[in-house]
C-alpha cells in the first residue's frame, strides 16, 4: 500500500501544529474569561441613566436620576434604560471581537 505524504504535516510537525493549536486554544479562552470579568458602562439621555453590564451581558448596575422618573412618561424612561443598556452590550461585543480578532486574524466575526 503507498504512503501518502502530507508535506509540512509529518511527524513532528503534526505534533508541532497541535502544541501550537492548543496554546493558542488556551489563550483564547483565558483572553474570554478575562472579558467575560470585564464591566463596561454605558449612559443615555446626557448621563441621566447609566448602566453597567459584564463581559456576559450581565445588567450589574443601573442609575437613574430621579429627575426624569416622570410617572405619565414612563415611557421616555424605558427607551433611556434600553439605549444604556444597548450601548453597553455594544461596547462588550466590540471589546470582544477586537481582542479575538487579534488573536486569530482573519476569523473575525465568528466570536
Amino acid at each position: 500500500m503507498a504512503r501518502q505524504n502530507f508535506g509540512a504535516f509529518n511527524g513532528g510537525n503534526m505534533q508541532q501544529l497541535m502544541r501550537q493549536a492548543q496554546k493558542m486554544q488556551q489563550q483564547m479562552q483565558e483572553a474570554q474569561e478575562k472579558l467575560e470579568a470585564e464591566v463596561y458602562e454605558a449612559q443615555s439621555g446626557g448621563g441621566k441613566v447609566s448602566v453597567k453590564v459584564t463581559g456576559k451581558h450581565e445588567l450589574t448596575e443601573l442609575h437613574i436620576d430621579p429627575e426624569v422618573v416622570d410617572p405619565d412618561d414612563v415611557e421616555m424612561l424605558e427607551d433611556l434604560i434600553r439605549a444604556a443598556v444597548n450601548e453597553a452590550v455594544r461596547a462588550s461585543d466590540a471589546a470582544k471581537e477586537a481582542a479575538m480578532g487579534r488573536m486569530a486574524p482573519g476569523m473575525k466575526g465568528l466570536f
